[in-house]
């Protein structure tokens, strides 16, 4: 199912339709501030299982990234101390993803490695789905390959990939091909694992 929803005033009714598929367990595809992603509730273990079978992960040996409403669910989830609170608030929501210790609120899947990527976009559509959903979202990019970039950034093209192997996409505009900023808070000093789309000073 391919559904249109405004990034300047997501339709509450299509919002709810679209976290009720995540309630069933369904996976859905929607823009963020990168690239369009794909993401299910990252507590039900079965959604992310199927994800990563989709997109060909190991969660044992992968980190694995959810995105957040706000900065009280970032220190529900990943343990934050007082440095990475002052560096997150001053860049978030933005196109960063923050890699921290796990909490114990996360399930086992994301324990494997005590780590997890923090993502909060500054991308209205799935800002509103984490908020009426009250879980985080767990996100992984859609695939980008460089000879066919539109079908990283062309909804409906991202459909006739993906819609058999996931419940709903959203149509929320075209997308961007450079993925997030990817920091490690993890270590001292923290680290710009991949550079992206957002720009940090550390």
């Amino acid at each position: 199912m391919l559904i249109k929803i405004y990034p300047e005033n997501p339709n509450p009714k299509d919002v709810r339709r679209v976290v009720k598929t995540f309630h069933d367990g369904g996976l859905v595809i929607y823009p963020t501030d990168t690239m369009y992603a794909i993401g299910c509730d990252a507590l039900d273990v079965r959604a992310v299982e199927r994800i990563c079978k989709i997109k060909g992960v190991n969660p044992q040996k992968s980190n694995l990234s959810i995105i957040c409403y706000d900065l009280s669910g970032v220190s529900e989830y990943a343990k934050v101390s007082n440095r990475v609170f002052k560096l997150i608030r001053d860049y978030l929501p933005g196109p960063f993803t923050f890699i921290l210790p796990t909490s114990n609120e996360l399930p086992k899947i994301y324990k494997n490695r005590k780590e997890v990527g923090i993502r909060m976009p500054d991308n209205n559509i799935v800002r509103e789905l984490c908020k009426e959903l009250g879980n985080p979202v767990l996100t992984m990019s859609v695939n980008y390959d460089p000879e066919e970039p539109e079908y990283t950034t062309d909804p409906e093209l991202i459909y006739e990939q993906y819609g058999e192997k996931v419940d709903i996409v959203i149509d929320g505009g075209f997308g961007d091909t450079e993925g997030s900023t990817v920091v490690n808070c993890t270590v001292e000093p923290f680290e710009i694992k991949r550079q992206g789309k957002g720009i940090i000073e550390l």
